[in-house]
């Protein structure tokens, strides 16, 4: 597999996006910041970013859920680090990389939904609703993009890609004829 030699989102249209993003968080909570809450790895860069425009204020904690295994999810999704904050009564900002078929969103929604916060948002930095399976809709996006396996500022193919400060798509090898 190689990356696609033009990058689907190049790194100045990812920035001013997520600055973009960080406005219309701090319009939705004019009163005070909610806890933001990087989903890992592939948040990592986005979260980093995103939080930074928000402000020095703002709190950061994290979660994992982990479900690919090289190109396809494996249809089950474990949680493998929860956050160490107590989120009972707080306003949560999930911050995700992507959201494709939603199982991953969806298992770490439900589970915030238990910690009894004051409210949960999801705040996507890609979306792929062509591939939605469950009923996962992001309250704020970055980019909604076609059904391709993406990679690059912060998402990844086993563990390569992610620190490509542009969004590309992943292509497989050209057939030699």
């Amino acid at each position: 597999m190689q990356r696609s030699e033009h990058p689907l989102i190049d790194e100045a249209a990812l920035q001013q996006r997520v600055a973009e993003l960080a406005q219309e968080v701090r319009r939705a909570y004019p009163d005070a910041l909610p806890l933001c809450l990087c989903v890992l790895k592939g948040s990592v860069f986005f979260a980093a970013d995103f939080v930074r425009h928000l402000g020095p204020e703002v709190e950061l904690d994290f979660i994992r859920a982990r479900s690919y295994l090289g190109l396809h999810s494996s249809g089950t999704v474990a949680l493998t680090h929860t956050p160490e904050a107590d989120l009972r009564g707080r306003h949560l900002l999930v911050l995700e990389d992507i959201v494709d078929t939603g199982r991953s969103a969806r298992v770490i929604l439900d589970w915030l939904d238990a910690q009894a916060p004051a409210s949960v948002r999801l705040c996507t930095l890609l979306d792929k609703p062509s591939r939605r399976e469950l009923d996962v809709t992001p309250d704020f996006v970055g980019f909604s993009i076609p059904d391709a396996f993406v990679v690059g500022y912060g998402l990844d193919h086993n563990e390569r890609y992610r620190a490509l400060r542009a969004i590309y798509i992943l292509e497989p090898p050209a057939k030699i004829s």
